[in-house]
């Protein structure tokens, strides 16, 4: 009897942190995103069997909501030599368009920026952190699991269940590293604790399985 009641308190908690997940995919059509300036996505990104895909030219999409503190968990494959990425905290900046920072998605040996230092590789913190050296990559074509966990100005990305990125988004090192970066003339870039998911149009096929939010 005592065990019975005690599942019955405990059943709801669990109930309410089943619904926190959000699914900003649900693998049939692209409700909850948009292109950048808002209208419907009408060309290049398709759903095919579950899967979301960019398949030609589209432009970026942007979750229709905006997010602050978050675990994002993603499934994700790309073709030979591409390129694509996350971004969160997606904020307009006036006359430098949409922006945020971004978990880099890249064919790390033939795409030109995984020449460009770690910084531009697969699970950097683009611009800013490089990923751990000994990250495990799938190569193009094969399933990559990737997550975001996000709290406060504090960041990590895991990549196929190890922590390749820890840092920091407004410390002296974050500073730095802002000061070198592209986005070093954006004024207050990176600043608002909240923001939307952008999944990336980079001009290469990119396939995305799941994409699961966790409100923190």
């Amino acid at each position: 009897m005592r065990f019975r009641f005690m599942l019955a308190l405990l059943l709801p908690f669990s109930a309410m942190a089943e619904e926190k997940e959000i699914n900003l995919f649900n693998g049939k059509d692209l409700s909850g995103w948009t292109k950048a300036d808002g209208k419907p996505v009408t060309t290049g990104w398709k759903v095919e069997e579950g899967l979301l895909h960019r398949a030609s030219a589209g432009g970026d999409l942007l979750s229709d909501k905006e997010y602050g503190d978050f675990e994002l968990t993603w499934e994700w494959k790309i073709a030979e030599a591409g390129n694509s990425g996350i971004k969160y905290r997606v904020q307009t900046y006036p006359g430098k368009g949409v922006l945020g920072f971004e978990y880099q998605m890249l064919d790390d040996a033939k795409h030109p920026d995984g020449k460009n230092g770690a910084i531009h590789q697969t699970g950097a913190l683009y611009e800013f952190y490089p990923p751990a050296a000994d990250k495990k990559l799938n190569p193009p074509g094969q399933w990559n699991t990737s997550k975001i966990i996000l709290h406060g100005f504090h960041v990590e990305h895991w990549l196929n269940g190890s922590k390749v990125v820890d840092g920091d988004l407004s410390g002296d090192t974050y500073k730095a590293a802002l000061a070198k970066s592209k986005f070093k003339d954006i004024a207050n870039f990176g600043a608002a604790p909240k923001g939307r998911i952008l999944l990336q149009d980079h001009g290469a096929e990119v396939w995305f399985k799941t994409i699961v939010l966790k409100p923190l």
